[in-house]
Order: C-alpha cells, then sequence, then structure tokens
C-alpha cells in the first residue's frame, strides 16, 4: 500500500510542476537584456522610466555613483528570519521596500554593483531574482559594474538622487521559489530524473572538505551536482560569454527547458547567480530557488547530506 501511495504521489507532483513549467511566465516579460551593457545605460541614463539601483552601501554611493542612480543597499533587500541569514522579506514587506526605491508596475530596472568579490558580484542576482519574485517585469543587470563603469572614464557623481516612492502592487511570482518541505517531497518522491539540483558552493563545501563546516554538517543535499559561483564570471567580474555559460548549464542540467532545476548554495546570496543565468539568460523555463540552502537544511538533523562523493 505504502509503495502504491508513493507511486502515486510522485506522478501527482511530476503532473503538478509540469504545468507549472508550461505556464507564460508573466515576470519573464522583459523589456530589455538580462544583461545591459556600460554604453548601453550610458545612452539611455534620464530617459523615459529607467531606474539605475546602486546596491552598494550608502558610504561608498556617497563617494561616487553613476548619476541619478538611486541608492537601495543590499540588506535592503533581505532579511533574517528564524535564524536564517538572507531570506526574502514577506511579500508585503517586499513591495514596501519595491516601492521605496520609486519601482513602478513598468519600471525598468538595472542594477548596479562593485564587482571585486564573488560576493559583490552575486549580490547582483541575488537582488535581481528578489525584484522579480516581488513581479518586477523588467530587470537587468550592469555587466562589469561600477569598475567598468569607471574604468571607461564615463560620469560619476556624488549628488544624491532620491526616486519618489510609488505604491507597489506587483503580483509575487512564488514559484520561482521553493521551500524545504517542497524540496524534502521532491527528493523524496520524484527522483533524480525529474530535478537538477544545483549547489552553487565552492568545491570544498560541496564535497565536504571545508574547514568552515563540522563534519557531521558538511557535503551536499543528495542528488545535487556542483556549479560554484565564481564560475560563471571572469576575472574582472563581468559574467562570462552566453556561450560558455550555455555550455556548462547543459553539460550539468541538460538542455531540457522545461526540466526542473533547483539551486542552493550556503545561506542564500549565491543562488540566485545561477537561477538568474538559467532563467533570465538561458530560458530554463522552471528554475527555483531555495532560500533557506544549507544552512535550513542542517538545522534539521534528519535532512541527509553526502560526503566524499561528487
Amino acid at each position: 500500500m505504502k509503495k502504491a501511495f508513493a507511486v502515486f504521489y510522485a506522478a501527482v507532483v511530476a503532473a503538478c510542476y509540469t504545468a507549472v513549467s508550461a505556464q507564460n511566465r508573466t515576470y519573464g516579460q522583459r523589456e530589455m537584456d538580462p544583461l545591459v551593457s556600460s554604453e548601453w545605460l550610458a545612452a539611455r541614463l534620464n530617459g523615459g522610466n529607467l531606474l539605475v539601483i546602486d546596491i552598494r552601501s550608502a558610504d561608498e554611493y556617497s563617494k561616487g555613483h553613476i548619476p541619478g542612480s538611486a541608492n537601495v543597499p543590499t540588506d535592503r533587500w533581505w532579511v533574517t528570519r528564524n535564524q536564517l541569514l538572507l531570506e526574502l522579506p514577506d511579500p508585503g514587506g517586499l513591495r514596501d521596500r519595491i516601492g521605496q526605491a520609486g519601482i513602478r508596475t513598468d519600471s525598468k530596472v538595472v542594477l548596479v554593483n562593485k564587482v571585486d568579490t564573488d560576493f559583490d558580484r552575486a549580490h547582483l542576482p541575488r537582488v535581481a531574482w528578489t525584484l522579480i519574485y516581488g513581479g518586477v517585469q523588467a530587470v537587468s543587470i550592469l555587466d562589469g559594474g561600477l569598475n567598468k563603469w569607471i574604468s571607461e572614464g564615463r560620469p560619476v557623481s556624488t549628488d544624491p538622487f532620491a526616486p519618489r516612492e510609488a505604491a507597489y502592487e506587483g503580483v509575487i511570482q512564488e514559484k520561482i521559489r521553493i521551500s524545504k518541505p517542497d524540496l524534502v517531497r521532491i527528493l523524496s518522491f520524484s527522483g533524480s530524473e525529474a530535478a537538477a539540483i544545483i549547489d552553487s558552493r565552492a568545491p570544498g563545501d560541496f564535497f565536504g572538505v571545508s574547514a568552515m563546516m563540522p563534519s557531521s554538517k558538511s557535503g551536499h543535499i543528495p542528488g545535487a551536482a556542483c556549479l560554484p559561483v565564481d564560475w560563471a564570471f571572469t576575472a574582472l567580474g563581468a559574467f562570462r560569454k552566453t556561450e560558455e555559460l550555455e555550455a556548462m548549464a547543459k553539460g550539468v542540467v541538460g538542455s531540457d527547458r522545461d526540466r526542473q532545476i533547483i539551486v542552493y548554495c550556503g545561506v542564500g546570496g549565491y543562488a540566485a547567480t545561477w537561477w538568474y543565468i538559467f532563467s533570465e539568460m538561458l530560458g530554463y523555463r522552471n528554475a527555483r530557488v531555495y532560500d533557506g540552502s544549507i544552512q535550513e537544511w542542517i538545522m534539521d538533523p534528519e535532512a541527509p547530506l553526502v560526503r566524499y562523493e561528487w
């Protein structure tokens, strides 16, 4: 009886996720590319409904920023909840934050950050994912960040820009996030062929030899493949060429654009990078972020971990 129920449940879950992947994704209806160049942005500054959001700290912003860009630091885009870091705000709180940033339903948002470290680079797609989750239609990232803008001798201002707050009522896109209970159900009933699970941490963390974690809590979620966040970027902090990223994606998750993909990392800061690549740059239609990531997974003493295996 239990076996029959498991087979039936697996069929129901698979059908459910197939239906989700076939939906028209309203959040994917963008009017500009997911990555924009400094040339593109320079030609459109202060035009129409374009809004440039600088996610650096207030101190960094005050020392020089792209003219007309607003400062909304990264820590405004996440919360700590139940001892979990970098969690999405609740829907009401997120809508408030989006509106306070001056973003409207028809805004075209370009995110800017420095790209000195992997954290800096990953914060851009993390905030982009958060805005897309909040229902913002058009979100892009300045490729190469403020570093490239400055290296090209483009204008920098110290005059602050305060956008006019908006009453934002975007539709929350819950289908691009997955909870731990849903992930557990997928692991229990769907099997590895139904979903590609991606761990975007460093290989040492994935393999279970990192000194950052105690041995009893090291390793990766069963069935996961390692696709580190730093592999997505060049040495200068820009995204790798699309054809390179596509080859990496195809080699790890395959070419089926409807296959379910679940990305996680340590605390949720890195996972959105590969989600952004899969979903917004390469057209995979069923990618999701496990926001709790390993930090939540290891809070459960019964949650399995795989160590010393690829």
